[in-house]
């Protein structure tokens, strides 16, 4: 019981990370649209982001679908990891290895499932 308790609050944990994430950029885009922009790739790819924050959070809460979308999320941080990697700032250098840190989480999560406590998916 322990186990299966634990995996849901971590399965938790993680999933308001990314919720948050969405809120963030609901409620301010705009620091993520000028470093979309500043990259070269089109601002309005912040809504993808937000979509896409905001849905696999709830999944993740959930608990459905928790193996493919724990991949999705590992290598959504892997890729986002990348917008950090600014050696000589080490604040974006801290935010890069925490990225790569919630990937770690992430497949393990992906390994183990979501474990006993998970809601029963809309028919």
């Amino acid at each position: 019981m322990l186990t299966d308790l634990a995996v849901l609050v971590g399965r938790v944990l993680i999933a308001v990370l990314f919720l948050a994430g969405a809120l963030q950029k609901a409620i301010d885009p705009t620091p993520v649209m000028l470093l979309l922009s500043g990259l070269g790739l089109p601002a309005a790819l912040v809504w993808v982001a937000l979509g896409f924050n905001a849905v696999v959070g709830v999944m993740v809460v959930a608990g459905w679908a928790v193996r493919p979308v724990a991949v999705l999320l590992a290598v959504y941080c892997g890729v986002t990891s990348l917008f950090h990697l600014i050696p000589d700032d080490p604040w974006q250098m801290s935010i890069f290895i925490k990225n790569w840190a919630i990937a770690g989480g992430c497949l393990v999560l992906a390994a183990h499932g979501p474990g006993r406590y998970v809601l029963r998916q809309p028919v």
